[in-house]
């Protein structure tokens, strides 16, 4: 699958990049929009890209190395974006004209990392980005190891899922006779505890479950709430901020964010309502279908 960067159009419009600005790219993934924006900004704009994957991180620092376009113009770094402030320090990338934060998962993960991102596949359910050496929470210690009411507790909060109770305690009684070791493990027991028209709606029946336990493993929500406020203080007066979400717990934290720093007279809100994908990026690229754009200038 070819990564298509959602509300590429939107976000070359907002951040707005003109010839030799800098720009940081906070989630780099397959890099579609740090390619977009250094066309714009050539012949010397440059690009902080900071991927948390190391595997991820390697392809693409082969990809870049091997691709004289972008040659010296392009610094790509192996960390996460709760270090923003000590990364751009470590790289001098100082006064940058624009940051942005795509929320979402790269194709990449869903279809290469083989950790269990994906209802789709069937893989060990690791879920953590950053591919450790064990260190970190995994989905399968989630669900093998956390009472019922807990696991109830994460589906409801980070999946606002209707269910919740009874794939809880579906898992709990699936485990007394084995372990959940694998995604198509866990998809079916999802379908057994949900009425036979859950699995007929737009989404899969086990989406909001997998997206719970995903924003779980990684802290996702806790590492938002770090980095936002650090996205200010990298970018110059007059930068731009963008921030893309897939699901409404994020777009929430996002729209408090931005009010909180416009009534402080730190930032600009660029976009009353967050900006969504037409019908015709849905058809092309689904995944563009829950996508929420919200921008701000610093002030």
């Amino acid at each position: 699958m070819v990564h298509i960067p959602v509300l590429q159009k939107q976000v070359l419009d907002y951040l707005d990049p003109k010839t030799n600005e800098n720009f940081i790219d906070a989630t780099f993934g397959e890099g579609g929009y740090a390619k977009a924006i250094l066309e714009r900004t050539k012949p010397k704009g440059k690009i902080l890209g900071i991927e948390i994957d190391p595997g991820l991180y390697k392809n693409k620092n082969i990809e870049i190395e091997n691709n004289q376009d972008f040659s010296g113009r392009i610094i790509l770094v192996n960390d996460s974006y709760i270090n923003l402030k000590q990364i751009v320090e470590r790289e001098k990338f100082y006064g940058a004209d624009g940051i942005i934060f795509d929320l979402g998962m790269s194709s990449w993960h869903l279809e290469k990392s083989k950790r269990g991102f994906s209802f789709l596949k069937n893989e060990p359910l690791d879920m953590r980005y950053k591919d450790s050496a064990g260190e970190e929470l995994t989905a399968k210690e989630i669900l093998n190891e956390w009472d019922a009411r807990d696991l109830e507790s994460i589906f409801k909060e980070y999946g606002e899922e209707r269910f919740a109770k009874r794939i809880a305690s579906a898992i709990g009684e699936f485990r007394k006779k084995r372990g959940i070791e694998t995604t198509f493990q866990l998809v079916e027991v999802i379908k057994k505890a949900t009425p036979a028209w859950y699995h007929h709606k737009r989404i899969h029946p086990a989406t909001r479950v997998f997206q719970a336990l995903r924003i779980v493993v990684n802290q996702e929500l806790k590492n938002i709430k770090r980095a936002l406020p650090q996205s200010i203080e990298v970018i110059k007066t007059g930068g731009r901020i963008i921030i893309i979400s897939f699901h409404s717990l994020e777009d929430r934290l996002i729209k408090n964010f931005l009010k909180v720093a416009s009534k402080n007279n730190l930032l600009r809100v660029l976009t009353k309502k967050p900006i969504t994908a037409d019908k015709e990026e849905i058809r092309s690229n689904p995944r563009a279908r829950s996508a929420k754009l919200r921008a701000a200038i610093k002030l």
